[in-house]
C-alpha cells in the first residue's frame, strides 16, 4: 500500500474509533438514564427494543457528530458551534426517544432527558478537554526529557 492510501486508511480509521468511543460513551449515559427511569417506576427489566433503539441511535449521531458537526465534543473550546452541535445532537435523541417511546412519552421525563443529556454533552466535553490537556502535558515533558538526553550522548 503507497504512503497516500496508508494515510487515506488511518483517517478513517481515526474517525471509525472516534465514532466507536462516541457511541459507547452515549450509549452507557443514556442506558443510566433509562435504567434509573425504569427503577423509579418499579420495573426490573428492560426493553430490548429499547435497547437497540438506543444503541443505534447513539452510532447515528455519532456518525453525525464527527462527519457533520466537526466532532464539537471534542473541541478545544465550547462556543456557540458546540452549544449547537449539543442541541442538535439532544434534539435527535429526544425525538428519536419519544417518537419510539423510550420513557413513555411522558413529557416532565422527556424534559429531564433532555437536560440531562445536555449535561452529558458538555461533561464530555470538560473530559475531552482534560484528556487533551493533560496528554499536552506529558508529550511536552517527554519531550523536553528526551531533548535533555540528546544533548549529553556525545559527552
Amino acid at each position: 500500500m503507497k504512503g497516500e492510501g496508508k494515510e487515506k486508511l488511518a483517517w478513517m480509521l481515526s474517525r471509525e474509533i472516534a465514532i466507536e468511543y462516541k457511541a459507547c460513551l452515549y450509549f452507557s449515559c443514556i442506558m443510566f438514564f433509562y435504567i434509573v427511569y425504569l427503577m423509579i417506576q418499579r420495573v426490573y427489566v428492560a426493553s430490548i427494543p429499547v435497547i437497540w433503539g438506543i444503541i443505534l441511535t447513539a452510532y447515528g449521531v455519532g456518525y453525525m457528530q464527527v462527519y457533520l458537526l466537526h466532532n464539537f465534543d471534542e473541541a478545544e473550546r465550547f462556543t456557540g458551534r458546540e452549544a449547537a452541535g449539543s442541541a442538535l445532537g439532544t434534539a435527535v435523541y429526544a425525538v428519536v426517544a419519544w417518537r419510539f417511546g423510550w420513557f413513555g412519552k411522558n413529557v416532565w421525563v422527556m424534559v429531564l432527558f433532555v437536560v440531562y443529556m445536555l449535561f452529558v454533552y458538555f461533561c464530555v466535553f470538560l473530559c475531552n478537554k482534560i484528556k487533551r490537556d493533560i496528554d499536552t502535558k506529558n508529550l511536552n515533558r517527554m519531550l523536553a526529557a528526551y531533548q535533555e538526553g540528546e544533548g549529553h550522548e556525545g559527552e
